[in-house]
């Protein structure tokens, strides 16, 4: 049993986008409000407010701000959780890898926008060709594929290009390993062939990023010729954001197969514990390794072989293995240079 989520494209009509659009409104506002709270409770007072004591001020907010009541309780609640998990990841940054920095206001100017709602007595269902969601009732949705499990909640967004989605996390889905193979690969991720396995299988790196970059260069150099704030300014911003979402959208669907097809004919796959973060502090080759999503490569490989029963060992990223003879295990140190790209073993 594990957890998945789906996502599926939404189209409200206009009386369900402006409620949407209120609802993104009213969660911001609560999670500033409550931020704003908890900060001048503890320098001032040296108080802490917790995720309870919030859910408490709730209702109360909602009697002096009539229009909070217009949208789902569920999403408000939701925005307070949100707060209260960005809080515990800030107190305990000291024991994580990754290093969070104090929670920050929402600003309404950032253009992906999303709430989360709870599913509470079969409130969120998916019906044919439409969705039934909280104080939304029923939204056309393209239904791409079956849901499986029992729902837990649902989280509506906008992305910048003003499309909308909806995602479903699910609960109790049932998912069968695949058949072994007894095969066994290493994987040796790069910028000029993003993935080259063990047995010599090379996977190109498509650079969608380099390959639209004279269009991208081009509509951007518009835009910044329009007035901003303008009509004209916003018509070619959403022409910079779709074609800035169609490269990502390549890019993840590249590497949706590329994962996928590694699970289905390998037990076991080798990758190195790469630095993704280390490797983007090189200004020669910092666009080439954000666009090959070297982080997303392992996240999207990792899951994907927990569900499917495959293993995944990671090597450490300072173990030799270009200077190791495969026959002998004698180290070339001369290999160290990057220009040696086949040697013999002496």
């Amino acid at each position: 049993m594990v957890e998945k989520s789906y996502k599926f494209r939404i189209y409200p009509n206009k009386d369900q986008e402006d409620l949407i659009q209120k609802t993104f409104g009213c969660t911001r506002f609560v999670y500033n409000h409550f931020l704003s709270e908890r900060t001048t409770a503890y320098k001032e007072r040296k108080e802490a407010i917790n995720y309870y004591d919030c859910c408490k001020v709730i209702p109360l907010l909602k009697s002096e701000l009539p229009w909070l009541k217009e949208v789902d309780s569920t999403a408000l609640t939701s925005s307070v959780q949100d707060l209260e998990h960005a809080f515990q990841n800030f107190f305990k940054r000291s024991n994580s890898k990754r290093k969070y920095g104090y929670p920050k206001f929402k600003s309404k100017r950032n253009r992906h926008k999303s709430y989360r709602t709870k599913c509470i007595n079969n409130n969120i269902e998916v019906k044919r060709d439409k969705i039934k969601l909280p104080k939304l009732g029923l939204v056309k949705c393209r239904i791409s594929r079956e849901l499986e499990g029992r729902i837990l909640n649902a989280t509506v967004s906008q992305n910048p290009s003003g499309k909308y989605f909806v995602s479903l996390c699910c609960t109790d889905v049932e998912t069968e390993p695949m058949n072994p193979t007894g095969a066994v690969v290493g994987v040796d991720l790069g910028i000029k062939d993003l993935a080259i396995t063990s047995d010599g299988q090379k996977f190109p790196n498509n650079k969608y990023t380099y390959s639209a970059e004279e269009k991208l260069r081009k509509l951007q150099r518009q835009l910044s010729r329009k007035t901003k704030g303008s009509n004209r300014w916003n018509k070619q911003r959403i022409k910079v954001a779709r074609l800035q979402e169609r490269i990502t959208n390549q890019r993840r669907d590249a590497m949706q197969k590329l994962t996928t097809e590694l699970v289905r004919n390998y037990d076991l796959i080798c990758i190195e514990d790469l630095n993704p973060s280390g490797m983007m502090k090189n200004h020669h080759l910092a666009k080439s390794v954000a666009d090959a999503s070297f982080a997303e490569f392992r996240r999207e490989l990792e899951y994907k072989a927990d569900w499917y029963g495959r293993k995944i060992q990671v090597i450490d990223r300072f173990y030799p293995s270009s200077q190791l003879c495969s026959e002998c295990g004698y180290q070339n140190h001369v290999v160290r240079d990057l220009s040696v790209r086949s040697w013999a073993c002496p």
